[in-house]
């Protein structure tokens, strides 16, 4: 949870609008109603974890680019870059200032950047 506020406030500040979900199923069921640029989503999530809310959405076939977390990167990077969704894979901790760019890159990439 205090990485999630962290990271709300930092993007915030950034001049990113942010919403915010505590499971995965409260992501897909956001993502169902509201359009995203991007996504950042922890891998360890309650109720879906992180692989079964990129396979639902691409199940969908929503197309929302990700940023997947994790403390254990080494044991799920591979897992996580199979979904075509996934532009990145962060172990946590992490540098503050290589995320914030990594974000404004994807997002950029994505042609969405004001």
């Amino acid at each position: 949870m205090g990485i999630r506020l962290l990271l709300k406030e930092i993007l915030k500040n950034e001049g990113y609008e942010i919403e915010e979900a505590t499971t995965g199923k409260e992501a897909i069921d956001q993502i169902s109603v509201n359009s995203f640029d991007l996504m950042i989503l922890d891998y360890k999530l309650p109720i879906m974890d992180g692989t079964e809310v990129l396979e639902k959405l691409e199940k969908d076939n929503v197309e929302i680019p990700a940023i997947v977390m994790s403390g254990l990167v080494e044991n799920i990077a591979s897992e996580a870059m199979k979904s075509k969704l996934v532009k990145s894979v962060i172990a946590k901790p992490f540098n503050i200032n290589e995320f914030v760019e990594k974000v404004h890159d994807i997002v950029r990439n994505q042609g969405k950047m004001k």
